[in-house]
C-alpha cells in the first residue's frame, strides 16, 4: 500500500527543507545499504514537532545509526539532552560518528542494549519521545515511559501504517474492529499501541501518512 499518491508525496518532497550535508549522506547510505530510516519528510517533521514543544529532552526508543537523532539535535538548545538507545553495537557507533560531525557531541548520550532497560535509568522528563524499535514492544515502551512526559510533551511511533514485516491490510482491519486470521506478532503490536493511545484520556492521537506513518500523540494533560 502507497500511504500518498505520487503526485502528492512529490509535493511533500518539494516543501520539504533541505538537509545539510551530513544528513544527506546519512540518506545515501541507507539507500545504498538498504537500511530503514524515518526518512527525510518525517525527520523534518520530527524537528518541526521538537520545536514546537519547545523541547530540551528527547528519548529514542531504537536509534539507528542516528538518522533521526540527528533531526531531533538541531531543535535542541545547547544545554539539551537526547537519549539514543541501540542493541547493535556497531550502529551505535556510527551514531556517535554522525552525531559528532554535527556538532552534537554535548547532547547525546548512547545506550547499547536494550531500550526498554535504558528507560528505567532516567527520570523524566523528556518532551518527546521517539518509538521506532520492536513493533510488538510498542505498547510496552508506551508504557515506560508515559509517566516521564509532560503535559504539552509529544509521543511519536514511526510504522504506524505500513513497514516491511507489518501486514498492512490487517492492521487495518484490527484498527476498524476485525479481528482476521494469521495476524504477525509486529501487526498485532502495532495494532495494540494505536488501540492504546486513543484510549488514553491524557493523550490526543493522530496519525499522520508520512513515510511509513506516524502517530503522533500530544499529553494534554
Amino acid at each position: 500500500m502507497d500511504i500518498l499518491s505520487e503526485k502528492a508525496a512529490r509535493f511533500v518532497r518539494a516543501a520539504a527543507p533541505e538537509p545539510d550535508e551530513v544528513q544527506a549522506e546519512m540518506a545515501a547510505y541507507a539507500e545504498e545499504h538498504g537500511f530503514p530510516t524515518v526518512g527525510h519528510e518525517v525527520g523534518a517533521t520530527l524537528r518541526l514537532l521538537a520545536r514546537m514543544a519547545d523541547a530540551r529532552r528527547v528519548f529514542e526508543f531504537g536509534s539507528g545509526y542516528g538518522y533521526s537523532a540527528y533531526w531531533f539535535a538541531e531543535a535542541l538548545p545547547e544545554d539539551g539532552e537526547i537519549v539514543l538507545t541501540e542493541h547493535d553495537e556497531d550502529e551505535l557507533d556510527m551514531a556517535r560518528e554522525n552525531m559528532s560531525r554535527g556538532g552534537f557531541d554535548d547532547l547525546a548520550k548512547y545506550e547499547g542494549g536494550d531500550a526498554l532497560d535504558a528507560i528505567e535509568r532516567y527520570d523524566g522528563p523528556f518532551d518527546v519521545v521517539l518509538i521506532d524499535h520492536q513493533k510488538h514492544r510498542y505498547r510496552e515502551a508506551f508504557e515506560a515511559v508515559r509517566a516521564k512526559v509532560p503535559p504539552g510533551g509529544v509521543i511519536v511511533a514511526d510504522n504506524a501504517m505500513k513497514a516491511g514485516i507489518i501486514q498492512t491490510e490487517k492492521l487495518l482491519a484490527l484498527l476498524e474492529g476485525d479481528d482476521p486470521d494469521d495476524v504477525n506478532e509486529n501487526t498485532r503490536g502495532i495494532a495494540e499501541y494505536l488501540h492504546r493511545v486513543r484510549r488514553d484520556d491524557d493523550f490526543e492521537t493522530v496519525v499522520f501518512p508520512l513515510g511509513e506513518g506516524i502517530a503522533v500523540s500530544y499529553r494534554t494533560a
